[in-house]
């Protein structure tokens, strides 16, 4: 197929070039051109000047940008994806933003006849560059039905959740997981340090039982080593959970932990440890 990625950020890049790989012609745009330049040299296809440029002609156009207002820009900005688009082609957005942006694009799309599918993505860089992301997908069935096996080039999960927004309130479901299961693990394991246990034994043991989970098995011993400079950063984190507590307001969840957990984060981004590991989190308990 002819298709269309914009963002080739540490998600974006390996994403593309999964579907690149699986003999698919893929045109890039990035708003930093020398990052569109250096995936074509790797991967083929052809880099674009603008976002509507890169949407011309293609059948699908994937978007993973920063947040609502990036999304807005590269879709129905002056130079977006939306104004290149043919009628009865497909924009799947693989952003974490909100639910609100994706029915906002779902409008704006249809008015031009193109289906739009809001479909953020979990397993981070690790999942994207093996292609085993988990996809979570709101919008027409009759889009995903069409979108589904590209985006398997890249997902070994890919489902979806209902209508428009569908994808990015799973999303946001999804982190206020993360969160609690990431601060609960720092508690463990400082527990068991002040506990004059060996930690890394301890999670040898525990892991095979109840307690276990991907943060345990992938995080555990960096977060006993004090090792944050890697995986997804506690800016991006913020981001995340500052979305699903709006979306709480509005729907009225009550998110107490995620509430204290966010603020676990702010104070790592004021110490400037924004770019850090959302396992950082460790930093704050080892440090009383």
């Amino acid at each position: 197929m002819k298709l269309g990625f914009i963002g080739l950020g540490v998600m974006g890049a390996p994403m593309a070039g999964h579907l690149a790989k699986a003999g698919h012609e893929v045109t890039v745009y990035n708003r930093t051109r020398s990052k569109a330049d250096a995936w074509v040299a790797q991967h083929g296809g052809r880099p674009a000047a603008t976002p509507r440029e890169a949407a011309a002609g293609a059948q699908i156009v994937f978007s993973c940008v920063g947040n609502d207002d990036d999304l807005r820009q590269v879709t129905i900005g002056a130079e977006g994806a939306f104004h290149g688009m043919a009628r009865g082609s497909v924009f799947v957005d693989h952003t974490t933003a909100s639910a609100a942006v994706a029915v906002e694009l779902e409008t704006a799309g249809a008015a031009r006849g193109i289906a739009c599918l809001d479909a953020p993505v979990s397993g981070g860089q690790s999942g994207a560059e093996q292609g085993i992301l988990t996809v979570m997908a709101g919008g027409d069935p009759g889009a995903f039905e069409l979108a589904q096996p590209v985006i398997a080039h890249y997902a070994r999960a890919v489902t979806l959740m209902g209508p428009s927004g569908s994808g990015q309130k799973t999303k946001m479901v999804n982190q206020i997981c993360v969160a609690g299961v990431v601060e609960g693990l720092a508690e463990g394991l400082a527990f068991a340090l002040h506990a004059g246990l060996d930690a890394k034994k301890v999670l040898g043991v525990i892991s095979k039982g109840a307690a276990t989970s991907w943060q345990m098995e992938n995080r555990g011993e960096t977060m006993v080593d004090g090792k944050f400079d890697f995986g997804f950063a506690v800016d991006l984190m913020r981001k995340d959970l500052r979305i699903a507590m709006e979306e709480a307001r509005a729907n009225g969840a009550e998110l107490p932990a995620t509430a204290l957990i966010d603020q676990f984060y702010a104070k790592l981004q004021k110490q400037g440890h924004g770019r850090m590991d959302t396992s950082s989190l460790m930093k704050l308990l080892s440090e009383r």
